[in-house]
Protein backbone atom coordinates (compact mmCIF):
# COMPACT_ATOMS: atom_id res chain seq x y z
CA UNK A 1 0.00 0.00 0.00
CA UNK A 2 1.51 3.42 -0.97
CA UNK A 3 1.85 6.23 1.60
CA UNK A 4 -0.48 8.50 0.32
CA UNK A 5 0.87 11.86 -0.56
CA UNK A 6 0.70 15.30 1.66
CA UNK A 7 -2.40 16.34 0.10
CA UNK A 8 -4.44 12.90 0.92
CA UNK A 9 -3.11 12.98 4.29
CA UNK A 10 -4.14 15.87 5.36
CA UNK A 11 -7.40 15.55 4.64
CA UNK A 12 -7.29 11.50 5.87
CA UNK A 13 -5.99 13.92 9.02
CA UNK A 14 -9.18 16.09 9.37
CA UNK A 15 -11.65 12.97 8.30
CA UNK A 16 -10.49 11.03 10.90
CA UNK A 17 -9.89 13.56 13.62
CA UNK A 18 -13.76 14.50 12.85
CA UNK A 19 -14.60 11.18 12.48
CA UNK A 20 -13.41 10.57 16.07
CA UNK A 21 -15.64 13.47 17.56
CA UNK A 22 -13.02 14.85 19.36
CA UNK A 23 -14.01 18.23 20.20
CA UNK A 24 -16.84 16.24 22.27
CA UNK A 25 -14.37 14.20 24.22
CA UNK A 26 -13.97 15.72 28.04
CA UNK A 27 -10.67 17.25 28.60
CA UNK A 28 -8.18 15.21 30.04
CA UNK A 29 -8.31 16.32 33.93
CA UNK A 30 -12.15 15.21 33.37
CA UNK A 31 -11.14 11.45 31.91
CA UNK A 32 -8.64 11.67 34.77
CA UNK A 33 -10.99 12.20 36.96
CA UNK A 34 -13.68 10.32 36.10
CA UNK A 35 -11.52 6.84 36.08
CA UNK A 36 -10.04 7.69 39.27
CA UNK A 37 -13.66 7.67 40.55
CA UNK A 38 -14.30 4.13 39.46
CA UNK A 39 -11.24 2.60 39.60
CA UNK A 40 -12.35 0.22 42.64
CA UNK A 41 -15.86 -1.17 40.61
CA UNK A 42 -14.27 -0.85 37.14
CA UNK A 43 -13.37 -4.83 37.25
CA UNK A 44 -16.56 -5.92 38.50
CA UNK A 45 -18.35 -4.37 35.40
CA UNK A 46 -15.97 -4.51 32.27
CA UNK A 47 -16.92 -8.18 31.15
CA UNK A 48 -16.68 -6.34 27.45
CA UNK A 49 -12.96 -4.97 28.02
CA UNK A 50 -11.77 -7.97 29.43
CA UNK A 51 -13.10 -10.12 26.73
CA UNK A 52 -11.96 -7.90 23.78
CA UNK A 53 -8.62 -7.83 25.66
CA UNK A 54 -8.60 -11.40 25.36
CA UNK A 55 -9.13 -12.06 21.33
CA UNK A 56 -6.34 -8.73 20.70
CA UNK A 57 -3.79 -10.69 22.75
CA UNK A 58 -4.61 -13.90 20.96
CA UNK A 59 -3.64 -11.80 17.85
CA UNK A 60 0.22 -11.10 19.39
CA UNK A 61 0.80 -15.20 17.60
CA UNK A 62 2.11 -12.45 14.58
CA UNK A 63 5.05 -11.23 16.66
CA UNK A 64 8.15 -11.68 14.29
CA UNK A 65 10.32 -10.60 17.16
CA UNK A 66 9.74 -12.25 20.90
CA UNK A 67 9.44 -9.11 23.01
CA UNK A 68 12.22 -7.58 25.10
CA UNK A 69 9.52 -3.95 26.05
CA UNK A 70 6.05 -4.55 26.32
CA UNK A 71 4.30 -1.22 26.72
CA UNK A 72 0.23 -1.63 27.88
CA UNK A 73 -1.00 1.86 26.90
CA UNK A 74 -4.37 2.51 28.74
CA UNK A 75 -3.81 -0.48 31.12
CA UNK A 76 -6.85 0.61 33.70
CA UNK A 77 -6.14 -2.11 36.61
CA UNK A 78 -3.44 -3.92 35.44
CA UNK A 79 -5.08 -7.03 34.59
CA UNK A 80 -3.92 -7.39 30.73
CA UNK A 81 -0.86 -6.71 31.79
CA UNK A 82 -0.25 -9.69 34.07
CA UNK A 83 -1.81 -11.36 30.99
CA UNK A 84 0.87 -9.78 28.63
CA UNK A 85 3.67 -11.15 31.36
CA UNK A 86 1.78 -14.39 31.17
CA UNK A 87 2.65 -14.95 28.04
CA UNK A 88 6.19 -13.24 27.43
CA UNK A 89 7.89 -14.23 30.58
CA UNK A 90 10.78 -13.22 29.78
CA UNK A 91 9.39 -9.52 28.29
CA UNK A 92 9.72 -6.40 30.87
CA UNK A 93 5.84 -5.25 30.75
CA UNK A 94 5.19 -1.82 31.70
CA UNK A 95 1.42 -0.76 32.34
CA UNK A 96 0.80 2.91 31.43
CA UNK A 97 -2.60 4.49 32.14
CA UNK A 98 -3.38 8.38 32.97
CA UNK A 99 -5.10 7.32 36.52
CA UNK A 100 -3.23 6.60 39.37
CA UNK A 101 -6.07 4.98 41.01
CA UNK A 102 -6.38 2.52 38.18
CA UNK A 103 -2.27 2.20 38.64
CA UNK A 104 -2.38 1.37 42.28
CA UNK A 105 -4.47 -1.94 41.12
CA UNK A 106 -2.09 -2.78 38.60
CA UNK A 107 0.62 -2.85 41.55
CA UNK A 108 -0.96 -5.17 43.62
CA UNK A 109 -1.02 -7.75 40.52
CA UNK A 110 2.66 -7.18 40.32
CA UNK A 111 5.05 -10.04 42.06
CA UNK A 112 8.52 -11.36 42.56
CA UNK A 113 7.94 -13.98 40.07
CA UNK A 114 5.84 -11.29 37.72
CA UNK A 115 6.73 -8.37 38.23
CA UNK A 116 4.72 -5.29 36.33
CA UNK A 117 5.71 -1.90 36.70
CA UNK A 118 3.50 0.87 36.65
CA UNK A 119 3.69 4.87 34.48
CA UNK A 120 1.18 7.64 34.63
CA UNK A 121 0.73 9.35 31.19
CA UNK A 122 -0.78 10.38 28.31
CA UNK A 123 -1.43 8.26 25.46
CA UNK A 124 -1.34 11.56 23.23
CA UNK A 125 2.15 12.44 24.44
CA UNK A 126 3.70 8.98 25.58
CA UNK A 127 6.61 9.58 28.25
CA UNK A 128 8.62 7.20 26.67
CA UNK A 129 12.03 7.16 24.84
CA UNK A 130 12.04 6.47 21.52
CA UNK A 131 12.35 3.41 19.95
CA UNK A 132 12.29 1.75 22.79
CA UNK A 133 9.66 -0.82 22.54
CA UNK A 134 9.08 -4.61 20.78
CA UNK A 135 5.48 -4.20 21.49
CA UNK A 136 3.16 -1.30 22.08
CA UNK A 137 -0.93 -3.18 23.23
CA UNK A 138 -3.86 -0.81 23.48
CA UNK A 139 -6.83 -2.17 24.03
CA UNK A 140 -9.89 0.10 23.95
CA UNK A 141 -8.22 3.11 24.90
CA UNK A 142 -7.04 5.31 21.57
CA UNK A 143 -10.39 6.54 21.16
CA UNK A 144 -9.81 8.80 24.43
CA UNK A 145 -7.37 10.89 22.63
CA UNK A 146 -8.78 14.25 20.69
CA UNK A 147 -5.71 14.31 18.63
CA UNK A 148 -5.72 10.50 16.86
CA UNK A 149 -2.99 11.59 14.35
CA UNK A 150 -0.51 12.61 16.87
CA UNK A 151 -1.15 9.94 18.86
CA UNK A 152 -0.47 7.13 15.95
CA UNK A 153 2.92 9.64 15.24
CA UNK A 154 3.81 8.67 19.12
CA UNK A 155 3.55 5.10 18.68
CA UNK A 156 5.55 5.42 15.40
CA UNK A 157 8.30 7.18 17.75
CA UNK A 158 8.08 5.05 20.96
CA UNK A 159 8.28 1.14 18.36
CA UNK A 160 11.26 -0.14 17.22
CA UNK A 161 11.84 -0.96 13.76
CA UNK A 162 9.97 -4.14 12.68
CA UNK A 163 8.40 -3.83 16.60
CA UNK A 164 5.20 -4.52 16.58
CA UNK A 165 1.39 -2.42 17.32
CA UNK A 166 -1.95 -3.70 18.40
CA UNK A 167 -4.92 -2.02 18.99
CA UNK A 168 -8.48 -2.26 19.56
CA UNK A 169 -10.72 0.65 19.37
CA UNK A 170 -14.99 1.29 19.22
CA UNK A 171 -16.10 1.81 15.66
CA UNK A 172 -19.41 3.20 14.12
CA UNK A 173 -22.12 0.62 15.20
CA UNK A 174 -21.09 1.11 19.33
CA UNK A 175 -23.96 1.91 20.98
CA UNK A 176 -26.37 2.03 17.88
CA UNK A 177 -29.38 0.76 20.34
CA UNK A 178 -28.85 4.10 23.00
CA UNK A 179 -28.17 5.80 19.96
CA UNK A 180 -31.54 5.13 18.48
CA UNK A 181 -33.37 5.55 21.48
CA UNK A 182 -32.32 8.69 22.69
CA UNK A 183 -33.05 10.10 19.42
CA UNK A 184 -36.67 9.54 19.91
CA UNK A 185 -36.50 10.41 23.31
CA UNK A 186 -34.00 13.68 23.40
CA UNK A 187 -32.13 14.35 21.07
CA UNK A 188 -29.76 16.44 23.39
CA UNK A 189 -27.92 13.27 24.37
CA UNK A 190 -25.44 12.54 21.92
CA UNK A 191 -23.51 9.06 21.90
CA UNK A 192 -20.00 9.34 20.34
CA UNK A 193 -19.38 9.25 16.65
CA UNK A 194 -16.35 6.51 15.76
CA UNK A 195 -14.17 6.32 12.51
CA UNK A 196 -14.77 3.03 10.56
CA UNK A 197 -12.38 0.66 9.75
CA UNK A 198 -10.92 1.88 6.42
CA UNK A 199 -10.44 5.30 8.03
CA UNK A 200 -8.16 3.93 10.76
CA UNK A 201 -6.28 1.84 8.28
CA UNK A 202 -5.36 5.06 6.00
CA UNK A 203 -4.33 6.67 9.20
CA UNK A 204 -1.80 4.40 10.28
CA UNK A 205 -0.16 4.37 6.80
CA UNK A 206 -0.37 7.89 7.11
CA UNK A 207 1.51 7.60 9.85
CA UNK A 208 4.03 5.27 8.12
CA UNK A 209 3.69 1.78 10.15
CA UNK A 210 4.21 -1.01 7.70
CA UNK A 211 1.58 -3.98 6.54
CA UNK A 212 -1.57 -3.16 8.57
CA UNK A 213 -3.49 -5.41 8.93
CA UNK A 214 -7.37 -4.27 10.33
CA UNK A 215 -10.94 -6.57 10.88
CA UNK A 216 -13.60 -6.10 13.00
CA UNK A 217 -16.45 -8.06 14.83
CA UNK A 218 -20.04 -6.87 17.14
CA UNK A 219 -19.89 -7.80 19.83
CA UNK A 220 -23.55 -7.67 21.51
CA UNK A 221 -24.20 -7.39 25.27
CA UNK A 222 -27.77 -8.03 26.94
CA UNK A 223 -28.93 -6.94 30.01
CA UNK A 224 -32.17 -8.22 32.42
CA UNK A 225 -33.00 -4.21 32.75
CA UNK A 226 -32.19 -0.94 31.37
CA UNK A 227 -30.39 0.07 34.97
CA UNK A 228 -28.26 -2.30 34.70
CA UNK A 229 -27.53 -1.57 31.03
CA UNK A 230 -26.95 2.07 32.19
CA UNK A 231 -25.41 1.47 35.28
CA UNK A 232 -22.76 -0.40 33.29
CA UNK A 233 -22.22 2.17 31.09
CA UNK A 234 -21.09 4.81 33.77
CA UNK A 235 -19.18 1.86 35.67
CA UNK A 236 -16.48 1.49 33.05
CA UNK A 237 -16.50 5.23 32.34
CA UNK A 238 -18.22 5.51 28.72
CA UNK A 239 -20.86 7.49 30.00
CA UNK A 240 -17.73 10.27 29.60
CA UNK A 241 -18.32 9.93 25.89
CA UNK A 242 -22.11 10.85 25.68
CA UNK A 243 -22.90 14.21 25.54
CA UNK A 244 -26.09 15.19 27.36
CA UNK A 245 -25.30 12.07 29.91
CA UNK A 246 -26.58 13.76 33.00
CA UNK A 247 -30.22 14.43 31.04
CA UNK A 248 -31.26 10.81 31.65
CA UNK A 249 -32.44 11.43 35.40
CA UNK A 250 -36.38 10.75 35.13
CA UNK A 251 -36.36 10.11 31.74
CA UNK A 252 -35.86 6.37 32.29
CA UNK A 253 -39.65 5.02 31.23
CA UNK A 254 -39.72 7.29 28.03
CA UNK A 255 -36.21 5.39 27.44
CA UNK A 256 -37.65 1.61 28.01
CA UNK A 257 -40.45 2.64 25.53
CA UNK A 258 -37.87 3.57 22.72
CA UNK A 259 -35.78 0.79 23.69
CA UNK A 260 -38.53 -1.76 22.41
CA UNK A 261 -37.44 -2.45 19.17
CA UNK A 262 -34.34 -3.43 20.41
CA UNK A 263 -34.96 -6.08 22.78
CA UNK A 264 -34.62 -9.96 22.52
CA UNK A 265 -36.36 -12.61 24.73
CA UNK A 266 -37.05 -9.95 27.49
CA UNK A 267 -33.54 -8.39 27.06
CA UNK A 268 -32.21 -5.30 26.94
CA UNK A 269 -29.32 -5.53 23.67
CA UNK A 270 -26.16 -3.01 23.47
CA UNK A 271 -23.94 -3.10 20.23
CA UNK A 272 -20.66 -2.36 20.47
CA UNK A 273 -18.42 -2.47 16.48
CA UNK A 274 -14.74 -3.75 17.91
CA UNK A 275 -12.12 -2.34 15.33
CA UNK A 276 -8.65 -4.96 16.02
CA UNK A 277 -5.41 -3.27 14.21
CA UNK A 278 -2.41 -4.42 13.72
CA UNK A 279 0.67 -2.75 11.90
CA UNK A 280 4.67 -2.92 12.32
CA UNK A 281 6.93 -0.07 13.03
CA UNK A 282 8.66 1.10 9.68
CA UNK A 283 12.06 0.67 8.94
CA UNK A 284 15.13 3.51 9.58
CA UNK A 285 15.07 5.53 6.69
CA UNK A 286 11.44 4.95 5.66
CA UNK A 287 10.26 8.36 5.21
CA UNK A 288 6.93 10.01 6.42
CA UNK A 289 4.71 12.49 4.13
CA UNK A 290 3.90 15.16 5.83
CA UNK A 291 2.88 18.99 4.83
CA UNK A 292 6.41 19.95 4.52
CA UNK A 293 7.77 17.25 2.54
CA UNK A 294 9.15 13.73 3.67
CA UNK A 295 11.04 13.00 6.63
CA UNK A 296 13.29 10.35 7.41
CA UNK A 297 14.52 9.38 10.32
CA UNK A 298 17.35 6.92 11.35
CA UNK A 299 19.21 5.54 14.65
CA UNK A 300 22.23 6.19 15.37
CA UNK A 301 23.05 3.23 15.38
CA UNK A 302 22.08 2.55 11.97
CA UNK A 303 23.78 5.45 11.13
CA UNK A 304 27.02 3.79 12.75
CA UNK A 305 26.48 0.49 11.08
CA UNK A 306 26.10 2.14 7.34
CA UNK A 307 29.60 3.93 7.89
CA UNK A 308 32.08 2.42 5.79
CA UNK A 309 35.31 2.25 7.40
CA UNK A 310 38.53 3.07 5.96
Amino acid sequence: MDVPQPESRAIICRKFALSYGASRLPNLPKIRNGFEQIADQYDRHAALEQEVFSRLLERTSFHRVLPGLILDLGCGTGSGSAQLKQQFRKARVIGMDTSMAMLSRLKRRSGILKPLKGVCGDIGALPFASRCADMLFSSLTTHWCPDPMSMFAEFRRVLKPEGMLLFSTLGPATLQELRDAWAVVDPRVEPPEFPDLMEIGDALVSAGFREPVMDMDVIRLSYRDLQSLLAEIEATGNSMLIRGWERRAGQEDALEQAWAPYMQDGKYLLSFEIIYGIAFGPQDGQPVKTAAGDVATFSVDALRRGRKVP
